[in-house]
């Protein structure tokens, strides 16, 4: 295990900057995930560690030790890409034990690596296959081996999911997680999905414009998120969003924004409340009423998409699949929200109650 620095990192292409200033420490036997959106640095930060991309600025220091000039091989860092890049000719203990090979590691000892590996990732009995033979997740897999036969300080993983089909990368992202807790080793993990970034990541940072917009625990950040951007990135449904009335609002409008405290919020120009946190009843009660435009039946839970009344907006609740199972488009709803469930966020977007 090791622990991974950055300091005042920063990474400019031309005269455009794209990692500006990022100080983090990723500690030992640590699960992080970098998740954002497209094009907001953390795939380019993850590179960085690698030694793929040079360092502008800054720091990187791995194990304590700077590493800003070593080669990508004497980083002691192993990245696994969103391709699977497996060699087509070679069987899947030659793809394992490459890297092995290239260093001089006998056959014997090659195979009794391979084979461990292969064992802890459940695949010992496709080592004399080839890729072609193997599905998208099993390919996965290999090339997943292929990064522990290194034994590495540190797993860089990059959108690594990316290509499997919805079921598996339920099935992967247990087998990662179960990993990490048999390696006991520090992984890095790059996504735009926030749900793998909720359910994998021991710490989350949220990536935005080459910049951490936060760090923290994943039920920390979602509960607790320094900013509308993370308020929004992470949580599905997204949150429920009212800006506060400006002249020629609606009563409507004005009664909502008070009734969820707006008024004795200093600084509130926006609030947010989350689908789970708001309370659906029959049309009439509630801070807000609407007509229901759209059921998502999603079996134990239902998302309930209410266009409310006096207002040019949609808001989501959740609520009980048993519960809204009648409940169909034209269904008056009302809609309240829990108490101390509701955040707010100034003008520049940060949360000012966090």
């Amino acid at each position: 295990m090791s622990s991974v620095q950055l300091l005042g990192l920063r990474k400019i292409y031309a005269d455009r900057v794209v990692i500006d200033d990022i100080d983090l420490e990723v500690r030992s036997g640590e699960f992080m995930v970098f998740v954002g959106p497209s094009g907001c640095g953390k795939t380019t930060t993850l590179r960085m560690i690698a030694g793929l991309e040079s360092i502008t600025a800054g720091e990187l220091r791995i194990d304590g030790v700077r590493a800003n000039a070593l080669r990508p091989a004497d980083r002691g860092a192993a990245m696994v890409f969103q391709s699977y890049a497996l060699y087509p000719h070679m069987t899947i203990a030659e793809n394992m034990g490459f890297s092995l090979r290239m260093s001089g590691v006998g056959r014997a000892r090659r195979r009794e690596v391979v084979e461990r590996v292969a064992r802890t990732l459940r695949i010992e009995h496709q080592l004399e296959r080839y890729p072609r033979q193997l599905s998208g997740g099993e390919r996965q897999r290999v090339a997943i081996g292929r990064a522990i036969v290194r034994h590495p300080k540190v797993f860089l993983f990059d959108e690594p999911l990316s290509n499997l089909d919805a079921e598996l990368r339920v099935s992967m992202r247990l087998e990662l997680s179960r990993l990490h807790r048999e390696l006991d080793a520090t992984m890095i993990y790059v996504t735009h999905d926030q749900v793998e970034a909720m359910t994998l990541g021991d710490r989350i940072a949220v990536f935005r414009d080459g910049r951490i917009e936060q760090v923290g625990e994943p039920m920390h950040l979602y509960e607790r998120p320094c900013s509308e951007f993370v308020a929004g990135f992470l949580g599905a449904p997204r949150m429920n969003m009212l800006d506060r009335p400006g002249t020629g609002a609606t009563p409507a409008h004005v009664k909502l924004w008070t009734a969820l405290g707006g008024e004795a919020i200093e600084g509130a120009m926006r609030l947010g409340v989350r689908a789970e946190h708001l309370q659906v009843h029959e049309a009439g009660y509630g801070e807000a009423c609407g007509l229901l435009e759209f059921v998502e039946h999603l079996g134990g839970l239902s998302l309930l998409h209410v266009r409310l009344d006096g207002l040019d907006c949609v808001w989501i609740a959740q609520g009980l699949g048993s519960e809204n199972a009648s409940r169909t488009r034209g269904h008056r709803l009302g809609l309240r929200a829990l108490p101390g469930r509701v955040h707010a966020f100034d003008a520049a977007g940060r949360n000012v109650r966090a």
